[in-house]
């Protein structure tokens, strides 16, 4: 018997307006054999399922999501065609993608509009011919507008979802129709109509934020060739290959100038509003904007591995990571749904049996029960808030995995972080040059003419400082390296060194005063070089891997969050304590890897831990903290090695990724409190006769677009604002 491949299928699914949305397509598919891992993302329109199509076809698949009331297609690779994923390909369709209709263009638009047409005519018929013939006519206006919303009402049912908002929505208006309440069943199916369409004009809107960053790569790329420049589509650039960015354009991919200088500005990418200068060696993004002059670019990324693309996969597969809330708001509604149907049964028929009240009365009371009942705003409070926040922060360099990790961030009380790479640049610079027996000059141009060879961090931080100043540096020949102790070589016929100072006191160079200078200066956590030659010393060379900039104000900002801090170093402590005291934060020095993960483990019985690291030397520890941030601009670690990312390396960026991770729990509170609080007033004021079914579906409609607008003003958040 042959084996059965299963494979992994793909589709856009348009018309998802709220959570419930995406749980219908689940549930359904769900029910079809060889149909597994159904994965529905609301905001970006994504069905994904593991398919045996010996069992279910994808065929069989688009007709029960069409069935349903969503619009289906093969998923998109790229912005020009329509094609199945690769491992489902059956055809590629060239021609190009239409664009996005307008409201009124759309199914649940062209609804609005006719129901609304005919309930006016229905008016108008009873103003013009009386309230016999304009029963009728509302009755006629509410069976148009009712047919496809009882369509898909029983498309769910024949799923076995009985309890959706389609059938309620059917029940409620056909009741009313049997209770001679035409007007108000016609005027309740138009309203659900328009509710419908807001919804999905703020999803919409919600979505922009995700599917603008596609736009920011272009779809053109100018190619180096042996004929000269030649356009082509940026999807087809390939690894090695050289593109020409000209000033004012958009990168089209990743890569690394190969000629030219420029300021490159990384805003769209990482939300950095400063340019920032670039020249030969240096990493660019596609998506940059290449402010001044022409660059030759080697793309080092293939068009579906860049880092727009990378980001956009991340959001896209964060929507499936579910807050814990979430996850309780699915589970509370599945119970909910019942309890509302059962509680409007008992209003129907509790007062008429039991108390001989009106029949009539008590049928539209439990009719509009059924109707305020529907928990869509209820559903969507939490996905909404999280995508909004997910957008927010792909937009300003602000990358979490899911919600689970939005809401695990809000709750943080304390970050660890590594130091270097993190809390510093990573890199030693020069911060003191002391003459001894010659002048700053020729210090530094001496040690940059031993170290030029080198590949040392604190070599190469000499040589820059030297040809930041502008001094020549001689040419050297025969270099040695002293193991453990420095470097000679022999500088116009003379030996030079640039060794510690212990190892130039024992040769003879330094003097006791000169040794005491030296370790005065080490004191402060930088390190310090000899520089001599023909056993005199020409001066001290001092260097230390700075603070960011910004690592001072990081600190005193998680301070005012109540965030405490810690940094965890594998630096000796008297450089640990160096830079730990001049921030204003606690430390632990001469950490290895493991070392970390211990401290994190410890910290963790107490702390709601986030981690700070490069993404590497730092893995366990990260994954071990509740959040693991991976700081890095664009590399891959950064992007797949934690639970989120900075892409600024920005320390500051730390209490911002809190501070929205708060602000999105709050939101999410507040959306929470909105949708049960307008459905306990109106459930309370249905029962007691004070409002009726346009009302009822005005409360659920209208919860739903007050929930989905709060959560799109995370769009509008600013991280970098401290309130």
């Amino acid at each position: 018997m042959d084996r059965v491949e299963k494979e992994m299928c793909e589709w856009t699914v348009t018309g998802m307006d709220c959570g419930s949305c995406a749980n219908k397509i689940k549930t359904a598919l769900d029910r079809l054999p060889g149909v597994e891992n159904v994965d529905v993302a609301l905001m970006n329109e994504r069905l994904r399922v593991t398919l045996d199509q010996a069992q279910t076809r994808r065929q069989d698949v688009e007709n029960i999501v069409t069935k349903l009331g969503f619009g289906v297609q093969a998923a998109r690779e790229d912005g020009d065609a329509h094609v199945h994923k690769e491992s489902c390909e059956t055809a590629e369709v060239s021609e190009r993608a239409a664009p996005a209709a307008k409201w009124y263009q759309t199914p649940k638009g062209k609804l609005v509009i006719s129901s609304g047409l005919l309930l006016a005519v229905a008016w108008a018929i009873k103003l013009m011919s009386g309230a016999e013939i304009g029963h009728w006519a509302f009755i006629i206006a509410c069976l148009v507008g009712l047919f496809p919303v009882a369509r898909r009402a029983l498309a769910m049912a024949q799923t076995r979802q009985f309890f959706t908002i389609e059938m309620l929505m059917t029940i409620a208006a056909t009741g009313a129709l049997f209770i001679n309440a035409a007007e108000e069943a016609a005027l309740v199916v138009f309203l659900f109509a328009v509710g419908e369409l807001l919804e999905g004009v703020a999803a919409n809107r919600a979505r922009e934020g995700i599917k603008a960053l596609a736009d920011l790569v272009p779809k053109t790329a100018l190619l180096e060739t042996e004929t000269g420049p030649q356009e082509i589509s940026a999807a087809s650039l390939r690894i090695g290959q050289i593109v020409i960015v000209r000033p004012g354009d958009r990168l089209p991919a990743d890569g690394q100038i190969v000629e030219g200088h420029s300021g490159i500005d990384e805003s769209p990418v990482t939300g950095e509003s400063v340019p920032r200068a670039k020249g030969p060696g240096d990493d660019v993004f596609a998506g940059a904007i290449n402010t001044e002059a022409t660059l030759r670019v080697s793309v080092t990324k293939n068009p579906e591995d860049n880092t727009i693309a990378r980001i956009i996969q991340l959001v896209q597969e964060a929507e499936s990571a579910r807050a814990p809330t979430e996850r309780f708001i699915d589970r509370f509604s599945r119970y909910y749904m019942p309890a509302i149907i059962a509680a409007a049964v008992l209003v129907v028929l509790v007062p008429p049996l039991a108390f001989a009240q009106d029949w009539g009365t008590w049928i539209y009371r439990g009719l509009a029960l059924l109707l305020i009942g529907c928990p869509c705003a209820l559903v969507i409070s939490v996905p909404a808030s999280i995508a909004s926040a997910l957008a927010t922060g792909a937009k300003n360099g602000l990358l979490m995995k899911g919600g689970a990790v939005i809401e695990a961030a809000a709750k943080v009380t304390r970050v660890a972080f590594d130091k270097t790479g993190t809390l510093t640049y990573g890199r030693p610079v020069v911060t003191d040059i002391i003459p001894l027996q010659a002048e700053k000059d020729e210090v530094v141009s001496l040690a940059a003419a031993v170290e030029q060879s080198s590949s040392h961090p604190l070599a190469q931080a000499i040589v820059s400082r030297a040809k930041e100043l502008g001094f020549n540096i001689p040419r050297s020949k025969d270099e040695q390296a002293l193991a453990g102790k420095g470097v000679r070589a022999e500088i116009e016929g003379k030996s030079a060194f640039v060794t510690s100072p212990k190892y130039a006191f024992g040769q003879g160079a330094l003097t006791e005063t000169d040794l005491v200078i030296a370790a005065k200066i080490e004191a402060e956590g930088k390190t310090v070089v000899a520089v001599y030659r023909d056993g005199q010393a020409l001066g001290l060379i001092a260097l230390r891997d700075e603070p960011r900039e910004d690592a001072r104000s990081a600190i005193e900002q998680l301070k005012q969050l109540d965030v405490a801090s810690i940094m965890l170093t594998g630096d000796n402590p008297r450089t640990a304590s160096a830079i730990a005291d001049d921030l204003g934060v606690d430390f632990q020095a001469e950490m290895m890897p493991q070392d970390k993960l211990k401290v994190i483990k410890g910290l963790t019985q107490h702390d709601q831990v986030m981690m700070v690291g490069d993404g590497i030397n730092d893995a366990p520890a990260l994954k071990r903290a509740h959040v693991g941030v991976a700081m890095g601009s664009g590399t891959d670690v950064a992007l797949e090695t934690a639970d989120a990312a900075i892409l600024r390396d920005r320390v500051v960026d730390v209490p911002g990724k809190i501070r929205l991770a708060r602000a999105t729990m709050t939101n999410i509170k507040q959306n929470v409190s909105i949708a049960l609080g307008l459905k306990a007033i109106f459930l309370i004021t249905t029962i007691f006769g004070f409002t009726g079914l346009w009302i009822a579906i005005l409360a659920d409609t209208g919860a739903t677009v007050l929930v989905t607008l709060n959560a799109l003003r995370l769009l509008g958040y600013r991280p970098e604002q401290i309130s």
